[in-house]
């Protein structure tokens, strides 16, 4: 069984995790995020060099549910972008802390990363919304 709700990692209520590491923030969707979309079938990510912006969407998923979009939890820069999640989207089910970060954005504002909530918080808010 996965680790549901890491500690390690930042949470946005669009259920998008963060990991700041320096000035790069890794950026996937939860478990809670693809438990909820079923069997992910496509993904479509933004291109190295391009800007994201806090809150503003950055990309979508679309599994055999539904089509959602993705919500960059900071605004910067996309250094990398998880290339192989495009050839098998299925990883995002199987490992989405781990194999499945979507995208690493640099960000020059790290006080950005103090409206995430950490993993309690998140796992608080889960149980307030959602059935």
């Amino acid at each position: 069984m996965p680790d549901l709700i890491p500690t390690h990692l930042k949470y946005t209520k669009e259920h998008e995790w963060a990991l700041a590491e320096g000035d790069i923030v890794t950026i996937g969707i939860s478990y809670h995020a693809q438990n909820q979309l079923g069997d992910v079938v496509y993904l479509e990510l933004p291109n190295v060099g391009q800007n994201v912006i806090k809150d503003k969407v950055f990309g979508t998923v679309e599994s055999v549910k539904a089509v959602s979009d993705l919500f960059s939890p900071v605004t910067g820069q996309i250094v990398e972008s998880n290339q192989a999640l495009l050839d098998q989207p299925e990883i995002i089910n199987q490992d989405p802390y781990q194999k499945a970060w979507m995208i690493k954005v640099r960000i020059t504002d790290h006080n950005q990363l103090s409206h995430l909530m950490d993993s309690e918080s998140y796992s608080v808010y889960l149980k307030e919304h959602t059935k």
